[in-house]
């Protein structure tokens, strides 16, 4: 199965805030919001959504390909993440602009406030599955330039593509009918808990109806796991404790490369969705979304300290 990642390709500006941000609001005057945060530290990283996930992926073994655009800063990065097994092949540099950027505040409580500049992501609707990726397996449409995402979504479903819908952060600038456009159709919707009441919100559908429209459902939970939904079933998927909280940025995109990965695999939902969230716990235990590392050897060892497998995992390393 070859996996194609479509998303943001962006150097992340990551900062740390000594308190809370929820310390500093008034209730009674949020609509004259107007705030400022000292911060303590400040680290520039490799991010955006598609290298993160596929960062990951290639990490378990994938071989993902990531179509987007990137800026004319992008020469390192491309050679970061072909040396770690990530296809750039469909990456397309724009001339005369940068990376997108995107600047993230953290308090202690691991809520965070965020901005993001898109820079050359805003030519990724030049983009298309039938030039770059027209090979691809299955495509994974998370948050990106929202002219983008919905193009991708109506070209996979023209092409007979499955799809994974990952709107993220996207989801609170698009519209209930944008939301109903990306994920009717697709092969699932990957949400966390706040986004999915969100697009409840915005398209007025209940999770029934949501359901109705897609393949499945995973919602992630933060510190309690996930639930994913296959065929009117719920599957509970526990969080792994991780040795220390550092940053959260980008667990949530490892989680959904986990899941891909076992996907792609052909391994039961219950082992793909913890193979996710163990994902996801080594993230939070580094700053950056992608300076975790473990071989896969190590990988598998983890997760039968906490999970039970009947030895499916020996398919990641034989």
């Amino acid at each position: 199965m070859k996996i194609v990642v479509t998303g943001s390709i962006a150097y992340d500006y990551l900062m740390s805030f000594p308190g809370k941000f929820t310390d500093s609001l008034v209730a009674d005057q949020l609509h004259t919001v107007s705030l400022s945060f000292l911060v303590d530290s400040l680290n520039r990283q490799r991010g955006g959504t598609a290298p993160n996930i596929a960062y990951t992926l290639a990490l378990l073994g994938g071989r993902p390909c990531v179509m987007a655009t990137a800026g004319q800063d992008f020469g390192d990065y491309r050679t970061w993440l072909e040396s770690h097994g990530v296809d750039t092949s469909a990456i397309v540099e724009i001339e005369n602009d940068f990376c997108a950027s995107f600047f993230v505040n953290t308090d202690q409580a691991q809520n965070q406030i965020a901005s993001f500049y898109t820079g050359a992501m805003a030519h990724a609707a030049r983009l298309s599955f039938a030039k770059y990726a027209a090979d691809a397996d299955l495509a994974v449409i998370s948050p990106n330039a929202p002219d983008a995402m919905g193009q991708y979504a109506a070209e996979c479903r023209a092409l007979g593509i499955p799809y994974i819908y990952d709107p993220s952060q996207q989801a609170a600038r698009f519209t209930g009918e944008e939301l109903l456009h990306g994920l009717n159709g697709a092969h699932m919707l990957t949400v966390n808990e706040y986004e999915h009441k969100l697009i409840q919100d915005k398209t007025g559908l209940s999770e029934d109806q949501i359901l109705q429209r897609v393949g499945s459902l995973l919602v992630t939970l933060a510190s309690e796991g996930a639930r994913l939904i296959i065929n009117g079933d719920e599957i509970r998927i526990p969080s792994v404790p991780p040795h220390s909280i550092i940053d959260p940025t980008g667990a949530g995109d490892a989680f959904r490369a986990g899941l891909m990965r076992g996907m792609q695999l052909g391994l039961p939902w219950e082992i793909a969705g913890r193979m996710g969230a163990l994902a996801a716990t080594y993230v939070l235990e580094q700053m950056g979304p992608q300076n975790h590392h473990y071989s896969l050897q190590e990988f598998v060892a983890r997760y039968r300290q906490h999970f039970d497998d009947d030895g499916a995992l020996d398919v990641l390393i034989t």
